[in-house]
């Protein structure tokens, strides 16, 4: 899974935008993650193809979007896999 991926569905726990997402993947990376409108909204529509997220419903033209189980199965993993790779690299410190 991609970082862009991750944060996605990360922020997707609760219901939001594109643009929102945008913002929230920036502040939690302190400024590190910028994730462009083209692959913000390329993702989200890969994403919701592949049944990982759905559209909710759309307010003043923005789409929101949630995760489906599906998608906290796989975030769930990704999350797991992440902590073992930490843990790995503090043994080995």
């Amino acid at each position: 899974m991609t970082e862009t991926s991750f944060y996605i569905l990360l922020c997707l726990r609760e219901e939001s935008h594109g643009y929102n997402i945008i913002q929230k993947v920036e502040k939690l990376t302190d400024g590190e993650i910028r994730i462009s409108p083209g692959t913000m909204y390329g993702s989200l529509s890969k994403m919701e193809k592949d049944g990982l997220i759905h559209f909710v419903r759309e307010e003043e033209k923005r789409k929101i979007y949630c995760i489906t189980e599906l998608g906290k199965n796989v975030l769930a993993l990704e999350m797991k896999r992440i902590e073992r790779l930490y843990r790995n690299m503090m043994e080995v410190r």
